[in-house]
């Protein structure tokens, strides 16, 4: 399908991160855009941690972004240049990465968002239901109204129903792995050893199970009201994940039954991290897709390409999502079929790795899992192996 962009309406299914910042790339190019959400105003979706935005994200908001936002995102976003650790679960170390040259930061998913939300159409209390196909698309919401479109966007999230209809042999299936998340403040913290205060950590026991964490420094936001978006207490993020755990005695009473013989500081970081601020989820990840014949309407990030947690790219990937159909729809012609050929390619390779990823973190045997802990510690002493793994 060939656009003309002086006659084309957009609309944007979900008001997240990646569906924002494709509208803020458009809007700049003169493309009529909306977005529709399902929450009933900018400060319904006050929760969550923070997000780790490589420069292949940064690149992505730099371009679709105004500068004044753009600027307002670099305030509110704290560094993430610390390197990364390979530690053993009494925290020895068993391969220490040094600090990227380019810059990565560290947003609140919260604060990032109000950034976005910024100098936007977006329709609040918009569920949408269905699509129609006609002449136009017409757009059904949950209140009874419609709206028209001659391009549809989906973008709202792992469980799409914009996907749902458009792509229903697509989707996400569960990958068999549970993770616990949880955050410790960080108002006494004279006993936490400093590796895990400097840099982002990942856990590598010999059993079968993972852990990862990061500092966050808790920069935060307010409005011109003085409404705050963040908690600007600084805190100590951790992730525990593996397979078949019995959260029926509570979330943090199987971490720490899991974890009884690993250092006391990583007990302890679980043990006294607020009940309130821990929570689980089932990972799961899209399921492999044939590529399909290009229409008018398209998906971006995880309604398309849901991928786990265990690389922290997928915000990224969405904001390249954002990026590249900005550039191609601004461009015009097949900018469709333009924009889902490249994204299938990078997506899709980015959900398989990020898989493989999850396995190696939260499953394998106890001999795999040693001879991984013994390639770290090699490249750890072999420079030009360090290189070529990392």
């Amino acid at each position: 399908m060939r656009l003309k962009l002086d006659l084309m309406r957009i609309a944007v299914v979900g008001g997240g991160i990646g569906g924002l910042c494709l509208a803020h790339g458009l809007r700049g190019a003169g493309v009529d855009v909306a977005v529709y959400e399902r929450e009933l105003s900018r400060t319904d979706r006050l929760q969550g941690y923070r997000v780790h935005i490589n420069p292949d994200g940064a690149a992505a908001l730099r371009e679709c972004l105004p500068e004044e936002s753009w600027q307002r995102f670099v305030r509110t976003a704290g560094s993430s240049d610390n390197g990364f650790g390979f530690l053993t679960e009494q925290l020895e170390p068993l391969l220490v990465l040094d600090q990227d040259e380019e810059t990565h930061y560290s947003a609140s998913r919260i604060t990032l968002r109000q950034v976005l939300l910024d100098g936007l159409d977006v329709r609040f209390g918009k569920r949408f239901e269905r699509y129609e196909q006609n002449d136009a698309i017409t757009l059904h919401f949950a209140d009874g109204t419609t709206a028209e479109c001659d391009v549809l966007v989906g973008a709202d999230g792992i469980r799409s129903r914009v996907r749902a209809q458009y792509l229903p042999h697509a989707g996400t299936e569960d990958v068999g792995i549970t993770a616990v998340a949880g955050k410790l403040f960080l108002d006494d913290h004279d006993w936490i050893p400093g590796s895990l205060l400097v840099r982002a950590n990942s856990i590598v026991p010999t059993s079968a199970c993972g852990m990862f964490l990061v500092t966050h420094d808790g920069l935060g936001h307010t409005d011109a009201d003085g409404v705050l978006f963040d908690n600007v207490r600084p805190y100590l993020m951790w992730a525990y994940a593996a397979k078949d755990l019995d959260l029926t005695n509570g979330l943090q009473s199987e971490v720490l039954r899991r974890i009884a013989g690993w250092s006391p500081e990583l007990r302890r970081v679980v043990e006294l991290s607020h009940p309130e601020t821990v929570s689980q989820w089932h990972i799961r990840s899209a399921k492999p897709v044939e590529r399909w014949r290009p229409t008018n309407v398209t998906l971006l990030g995880d309604a398309i390409h849901a991928m786990t947690p265990m690389r922290g790219v997928g915000a990224n990937i969405a904001l390249k999502d954002a990026q590249l159909l900005a550039r191609c729809i601004t461009e015009g012609g097949d900018a469709i079929a333009r924009y889902e050929a490249e994204m299938y390619e990078y997506g899709f390779a980015a959900v398989r790795d990020s898989l493989r990823a999850a396995r190696q973190f939260a499953q394998g045997g106890a001999v795999a899992r040693t001879l991984f802990r013994t390639v770290l510690r090699t490249a750890s002493a072999v420079p030009a192996l360090r290189r070529a793994m990392f």
